[in-house]
């Protein structure tokens, strides 16, 4: 095996060598640089460079600002454009490599005169990337508030093919995946649970993140990981121009960010924080019981980055949050993250560029039990990551772009310790087995320019996963499933021993074929495999679901996606649409056993079964994202189902969150200088669910029955919803230091009672008690209804 490994990796440097050795060309030189904007020193990628003399010849920058475009000897002109910013021209003589950097100006045009037709808006039609949403935290802030709080993944559900379970959750579900299938990165750190106050809000703080980028299908070679999708987002660096301060009072928290120059045009950095005060009001309550309650939550985001010399710099960000319950002293819940990411970008010449990065990431939860001396526990869980990556862009000519690195994560599980501190506590002290795992993978992609029409974007990926002593892996007797046998014996594992080998290629490929300048079609394959997911008896995504890995007896799961798009361009590029469908296959899908305990169980395999699952669906989007009026209507068809020999007697059934229509309209008009008016609308299918269908008594306890043979073979009603907005721009002076600015929204106009969740009871004046047969009613429970929300927000320069 290790013979196999030494192998694969030689001829995988090996093939990253080659574009190197034979792409020697005399007569041709290079034009490289970074790109940013002038105001704040933020780079700016999927900047366009375009040479005028050689239609569709050019480059895009990379994540980092970086370009690199390789040209014969002669005169040229270089144009600079980016979305919403003045274009920059520059003439150059082309008898050397040359470094150019730019630093590009916002366009101080109205929204409503600016048509640009240069290629960087006609990115969606020219691109090869498919399945690929980009949203800037300017698009977020312009949408309503729920509690004055505007947030990044509701956002993110608002796009095409992305669902979440329903009212109070930022569990996502892509294109018919599972909560845990998506790998939610923030400054390449993996974010395990993203969610405040159980879902009402997510991690993200709008302040502090640049943009985010969600990769739902055409998964490039250099992410891995999970099998549905993949959300980059990327936190800002801090203007190194200029100090400023910015911020806002909300109804229910506020937020301050502070960002500068440390040594300007050379290091910056940005502070950001954000905490809720509802339990501040709780202390001006008369009822004691209310006054000594806790709930809050908050973020704190930092980042600081340092231009050692042209060819080298350096960034190191972390986050911070954590969510608090305590009820008085009887009862506390509290989650939180931390992440941390080193980065280093090296340049080592005009071609090639190099991002290094050392990643630390913790999500950990706990419960405080403390109802008297009989009933008393702590319980403790976390899941830590350490990783290190490296990432190669080799810009070999404007018509191929290699990328390649390799990526080694450390996993550590700690499913549970449960610590008394009474010695008359009922509890007894229990601990979990640790389990630690190691996660590589390496990969190389091409994106290559055949002609005018055709591009492709085609790599491989290799990862591995195995286990890490110390451990252990029960050992089952015979029989057709795990949870029918005994345990007959235990294998333990030292320190650094390695078991449970998994491993596998990654193959992924995409195109793209232009019918004409306003339109073209793109399709992709890529396969995924995922080693660590979660075991849980809903699918919600909350803060105690348990992280496992594969090990002997839990396979990875293995994913393989097709999509085929269709892309076009109206208006002068002022009108997006574009309509795709696709097709996923999924392996090794695990699901929880009826009464299957999965928080307090050293054998996990014993509580789950695996099976297959699919999912398929079209997705239509039209957008429009110039002029007064912008917005998107998005509308997806969709479904998905599981099939578990186990489960529903191995008949196929829906997981609670195949809903069949998602629809949504998003709209934001400039009514003034001023004043922006904002609003969306909101409809899906009702979630899959399972209703009981009788109840019994026995020994004077009552037993609910569902059908065994029907698993989630019920709907909750259909939820729908629309929100408004309104933003006034306080009156600002040139020079003015000092913006303001005030958001009025109201979250659920209507007052619809969407369902949260549905209970059955006795009805009333029926049952033995009564001298009557007993009837059942359903009894719907909902978490909202019209809220409105007043947000203050501020910036200081």
């Amino acid at each position: 095996m290790q013979k196999s490994i030494v192998l694969i990796l030689f001829l995988f440097f090996g093939m990253c060598a080659i574009p190197m050795l034979v792409n020697a060309q005399s007569n041709k030189f290079t034009i490289s640089g970074s790109i940013k904007d002038v105001s704040n020193g933020e780079e700016l990628p999927g900047t366009s460079v375009s040479v005028k003399e050689i239609p569709g010849t050019g480059a895009i920058t990379n994540q980092y600002g970086f370009y690199s475009l390789t040209l014969p000897a002669g005169n040229y002109t270089l144009v600079f454009s980016f979305i919403g910013y003045e274009e920059i021209i520059r003439e150059i003589v082309l008898d050397r490599d040359l470094k150019i950097s730019v630093e590009l100006k916002e366009d101080s045009q109205e929204l409503a005169e600016i048509v640009v037709e240069d290629r960087n808006e006609r990115q969606n039609i020219e691109s090869v990337e498919m399945s690929k949403q980009t949203i800037t935290m300017e698009e977020v802030k312009k949408l309503p508030a729920l509690f004055g709080e505007v947030d990044v993944l509701r956002t993110l559900t608002l796009m095409p093919g992305v669902q979440n379970v329903g009212e109070g959750t930022t569990g996502l579900f892509i294109r018919g995946g599972a909560n845990d299938q998506n790998l939610m990165l923030l400054d390449d750190a993996p974010v395990y649970n993203a969610s405040h106050l159980l879902g009402f809000f997510s991690v993200f703080n709008p302040d502090a993140v640049r943009d985010m980028t969600l990769y739902k299908g055409g998964i490039p070679a250099q992410y891995g990981g999970r099998l549905s999708s993949i959300i980059d987002i990327r936190m800002k660096n801090g203007n190194d121009k200029n100090f400023e301060a910015s911020g806002g009072l909300g109804s229910i928290s506020s937020r301050l960010t502070l960002e500068g120059p440390i040594a300007k045009d050379k290091a910056s950095f940005i502070v950001s924080g954000r905490r809720t005060y509802a339990d501040l009001f709780l202390k001006l309550s008369p009822d004691e019981d209310i006054r000594n309650n806790t709930l809050y939550f908050y973020d704190f985001n930092a980042k600081v980055n340092w231009r050692i010399n042209d060819n080298n710099r350096v960034f190191l960000s972390g986050y911070f949050g954590r969510d608090v319950f305590r009820f008085g002293d009887n009862f506390g819940i509290d989650w939180g993250n931390a992440t941390g990411t080193l980065r280093w970008n090296h340049i080592f010449n005009s071609k090639l560029f190099l991002n290094t990065t050392l990643i630390y990431s913790n999500f950990d939860y706990g419960f405080l039990v403390n109802t008297g001396s009989a009933q008393n526990f702590n319980w403790k869980s976390s899941l830590n990551d350490i990783e290190i990556k490296f990432d190669f862009d080799y810009f070999i000519n404007p018509n191929n772009t290699i990328v390649f690195g390799a990526t080694n994560i450390f996993h550590q599980f700690r499913p549970a310790e449960i610590t008394i501190e009474a010695e008359s506590s009922i509890f007894e002290p229990l601990k979990l087995d640790n389990t630690y795992a190691l996660e590589q993978a390496f990969y190389i992609g091409n994106e290559q320019r055949v002609n005018d029409k055709l591009s492709l974007q085609y790599g491989l990926r290799y990862s591995l996963y195995q286990n890490v002593g110390p451990g252990r892996q029960f050992v089952y007797g015979e029989g057709n499933a795990i949870f029918e046998r005994e345990i007959i014996d235990t294998i333990d594992y030292k320190r650094g021993e390695f078991y449970s080998f998994y491993h596998g290629l990654e193959p992924r490929f995409s195109f793209k074929y232009s019918l004409g300048q306003s339109n073209s079609i793109k399709g992709s394959y890529n396969r995924t495999r995922q080693y660590i997911q979660t075991v849980a008896s809903n699918t919600a995504g909350l803060p105690f679901d348990r992280w496992i890995g594969s090990n002997n007896h839990i396979e990875p799961q293995i994913g393989d996606q097709f999509a085929l798009g269709y892309f076009h361009n109206l208006a002068r590029n002022q009108y997006e649409l574009s309509a795709e469908v696709y097709y996923r296959d999924m392996r090794n899908q695990l699901d929880v056993l009826d009464g299957a305990n999965v928080l307090l169980n050293n054998s996990i395999e014993d509580a789950v079964s695996a099976g297959n699952a699919w999912a398929y669906g079209i997705e239509l989007l039209a957008r429009r994202n110039i002029g007064k009026l912008t917005g998107w209507v998005s509308y997806t068809w969709s479904k998905v189902q599981r099939q578990i020999p186990e489960i529903n007697f191995g008949n196929p059934y829906s997981p609670r969150y195949d809903r069949r229509h998602d629809f949504a309209v998003v709209a934001s008009y400039q009514l003034s200088e001023r004043v922006i008016i904002a609003g969306n609308f909101v409809y899906t299918t009702g979630a899959a669910v399972s209703f009981p269908i009788a109840r019994y008594e026995k020994e004077g306890t009552i037993i609910t029955l569902y059908d065994d043979a029907n698993r989630n073979g019920d709907r909750m009603p259909d939820y729908h919803r629309m929100d408004i907005s309104l933003t006034l721009d306080g009156k600002y002076k040139p020079g003015q230091r000092w913006k303001g600015s005030w958001n009025f929204s109201v979250y659920n106009l209507y007052n619809r009672m969407n369902p949260f969740t549905i209970t059955f009871r006795e009805k009333a004046g029926t049952g033995t008690n009564n001298g009557q047969p007993a009837q059942m009613e359903a009894v719907q429970n909902s978490l909202f209804g019209i809220i409105p929300s007043v947000t203050y927000n501020f910036r200081f320069m």
